[in-house]
Order: C-alpha cells, then structure tokens, then sequence
C-alpha cells in the first residue's frame, strides 16, 4: 500500500499531478478544444464554482451585485464600490485614505471571495478584506485580521510573495506557470479541463489522427484520475484541498481543519488503508454542481452500510446498517462545523459517529 504524500511529494515525482508547472504553453488548448467530443461534460462543468473560482475583479459577479461593500474596525473603513466596468477599493483612517483597483477576485459567492491587485512597484496585494455570504458584506480575510494596524497601509492590505502566488493561481486557475514563470497575461481562469487532465494539446491532435484512421486508439489517453489508487486519488484533490501532509506541516488545526476535506476523509475510521468506495469522485463528480442535499449521497454510504440481510454491498468488507436511519446519513455523520474566519458553516468529511459533548477530533 503507498504512503500518503504531501502535495510537494507528489510535485516531485514524473509524470501529471494538479498544480505542476506547464513546460510550453502550446501545449494547452483551453476547455472550449475538449467540447466537440465531451459536450455534456464541457456543459455542466463551465457552470461549477470550480470553473469560476478566480476571474478578473471586472468580471466578477459579486461585485457587479454588490456595488458598495463596506466594514469598519476601529477607526479604519474598509469598502469597495464597483461601477459595472471596475472596482475600486480604499481604506481609510479619517485622515489618511488610500485606493487602488482591484485586478484578480479569488472564489466564488457561495461562501467567500477574497481580492488582489498591484500598486505602482507591480508587485501583487491582498486586500485585508473578503466578501462573506453569509454578511452579504466585507469581513476580515481569513487569518489576516488586524485589530491595530500601525497606519493605513498596514491595515489595507498583504504583500503576497511571488512563490505564493505561483500556487495561489495553480489552485485557482489553468495554465497560470509555464517553466519557472508566471504567466498571468495567458493563464486560462478557473479550474479548466486541463487543470485536472494535463494538457491537452497532444490528446486533441492524436484524437484527430484517429478520426481519419491514423493512429491506435491507445496512444490517445489523457490523464485520467479514476485509474489512480484510492490513496492517491484523494491526494489527488488534496493538490488544491489538501492532503493530510500538508495540513500537518502547515500547522492548521481544530475546526479550520474541516476546509480541507481530503485531510478529514483520511482520518476517518472506515478509511483504513485507502478504500475506492470513500474516494473524493466516490460521492462528488467535479464535472457536476456540487450537491447539497444529504439524501444525494445515501447510494456511496449504503454501498458498504447494507440496510437489510437479504442486501449485498457492492463489494466485500461491508459496514454495519445504521440502526436509527436509512436515510439522510450524512446529517448525522458528517456534521456541519462552523468555522469562525470563515463565517459558515462546512460539511466535515471525518465520517464518524458524533456523540454530544465529545471534543472536536483533530
């Protein structure tokens, strides 16, 4: 059985893993290339939080929703007004006030967007900002609040190296590192086709060949993470939501935890050593919007959890029918946490029996 792996384990090994810089960016051919042969998926995709969760801070639709946000901590006033075309964010203290619009918008409305742009020295920024649904408003971005900021600029925002906005757009965009270099004027915004499949240019031009009889069909594959074993395919997501390594060396701990569903998975106790029946794709389908209900996930739980003797799982090892429900099984053993920066709540991916009163488990 592998090991789990940290995402720069995976990173470093040959062959196609989610985030990895592009070597040419010829090689990419942009999720309209994939439509001809997998309409309905291109269909149902492009329409995912996960297709449109970085845009230009013009394009974004929360800010042509709301077009004046605002928060106030102290003396300071945070707000950001949107005209349609641009937005325009500014901090003041009530003598000092500082602006400057806004380029890139990081996330959908479904729970939080969070906001970069330049000044004059070309270097990126975080605003200190974030729109939280949940307010219908600004809040402080998440673990980057300051109470007491020495003076104005502090207070609107964070320089944001270059080494973390290499893996900020990897996350959050297509294409956005070819070689050692950032190429913020050609990346493809959202996670696209190719952010999960690698780049496509080879796949289209072999599947053209084969069209007019030229080529074997087995040497037309694209990456495909269903063939991936179970441990890898949840690291596989874990590129951008986090393996168990990675949230270990980065230290977050309690209920912030529960963003990172892959690291949360694993440390359920049916995990065991890697089960296909719990894999992320098991219960979620990134080409589809994510559901929300819990009965859309009874069918993955009653895989393993047959509900009447007569019932055969769908493969060996079988769990044990609940003796209280049938139905709705997520309500109860994936409970929804609250996470305070975050403003709402999240799904908790340590599958488990919750008993009242027991403390969070990290």
């Amino acid at each position: 059985m592998r090991a789990q792996l940290s995402t720069e384990d995976h990173l470093a090994e040959p062959g196609f893993w989610p985030t990895q810089a592009g070597v040419s960016r010829k090689d990419y051919v942009g999720p309209a290339a994939c439509a001809p042969c997998h309409a309905s998926k291109f269909a149902s995709q492009t329409k995912t939080p996960m297709a449109r969760t970085v845009a230009h801070a013009d394009n974004a639709e929360t800010l042509h929703k709301h077009p004046e946000l605002s928060f106030s901590v102290g003396v300071y006033r945070y707000l950001i007004r949107s005209d349609g075309e641009h937005s325009l964010y500014t901090v003041t203290d009530g003598r000092q006030t500082l602006s400057s619009p806004l380029l890139w918008a990081f996330g959908t409305p479904r729970v939080g967007q969070s906001y970069l742009f330049k000044k004059e020295d070309g270097h990126f920024y975080e605003a200190r900002v974030t729109y939280f649904e949940t307010l219908k408003n600004l809040g402080f971005t998440p673990t980057r609040d300051l109470a007491s900021p020495k003076d104005v600029e502090e207070a609107m925002d964070r320089p944001v190296a270059k080494a973390e906005i290499g893996r900020c757009f990897a996350c959050h965009s297509t294409a956005s590192t070819i070689g050692d270099k950032f190429d913020e004027e050609n990346l493809i915004p959202g996670v696209t086709c190719e952010a999960c499949h690698g780049p496509g240019a080879k796949h289209v031009a072999a599947m053209n060949s084969l069209m007019k009889g030229n080529l074997d069909a087995r040497q037309t594959e694209i990456f495909n993470s269903r063939h991936l074993s179970p441990v890898d395919s949840v690291e596989f997501c874990g590129a951008c939501h986090a393996t168990w390594w990675d949230v270990k060396t980065t230290g977050v701990k309690g209920v912030a935890s529960t963003r990172s569903a892959p690291y949360r998975l694993v440390t359920s106790k049916c995990w065991g050593k890697g089960d296909a029946r719990l894999t992320c794709i098991a219960c979620h389908d990134p080409h589809e919007q994510l559901q929300t209900e819990s009965t859309a996930y009874d069918h993955a739980c009653l895989k393993c959890h047959v509900t009447s003797p007569g019932q055969k799982p769908t493969a060996e090892h079988p769990g044990s029918a609940c003796p209280t429900a049938t139905k709705n099984c997520t309500s109860c053993h994936m409970q929804k946490v609250y996470v305070p920066e975050m403003h709402d709540k999240f799904t908790d991916h340590r599958i488990r029996i919750v008993r009242e009163g027991e403390p969070f488990p990290e």
